[in-house]
């Protein structure tokens, strides 16, 4: 299991993520914020949005790359880049870091395994208490039924 961090996952063996810096390869770019601020919000560049291009990531191998592709193709736009915006916090530190933790997430997430399920049967025990509560519904219904007197 890893541990998320400013630095963000890398995958060895497989798909399991551990910790490398991906802000390197992450480009930003700023825009006016809507929201709180006050009159700052008209002057202030406070928005982050976080462009990483998967395809030529050096921090990813290929078959990383097209699992990425895969599960995040939502959010990766036309140019293939995979696009995170943040405008959450009133400075552009805050929304840089928080557009940084989003991208360590997102690609965390989608490299992860997901846990086959075990096919299980159920025990015998489970088995007759259905059984049971079936005859005793029946029962119950049986004796909704309308008599029939007798000639």
């Amino acid at each position: 299991m890893s541990v998320l961090s400013a630095w963000g996952p890398q995958v060895r063996n497989g798909l399991l993520p551990i910790m490398v810096d991906l802000t390197k390869e992450i480009i930003f770019r700023t825009a006016r914020s809507g929201g709180k601020g006050g009159q700052n919000v008209n002057k202030v560049e406070t928005m982050v949005e976080g462009y990483f291009s998967i395809r030529d990531s050096a921090l990813l191998d290929q078959e990383q790359k097209e699992v990425l592709e895969h599960k995040l193709s939502a959010k990766i736009n036309a140019d293939g880049l995979l696009q995170v915006r943040s405008q959450v916090h009133r400075t552009q530190l805050g929304n840089k870091a928080e557009v940084i933790r989003k991208m360590h997430l997102l690609i965390e997430q989608a490299l992860k395994k997901e846990k086959r399920r075990i096919a299980t049967r159920p025990s015998k025990a489970v088995k007759e208490k259905r059984l049971d509560n079936k005859k005793k519904q029946s029962r119950t219904k049986e004796g909704r039924k309308r008599v029939r007197g007798y000639e």
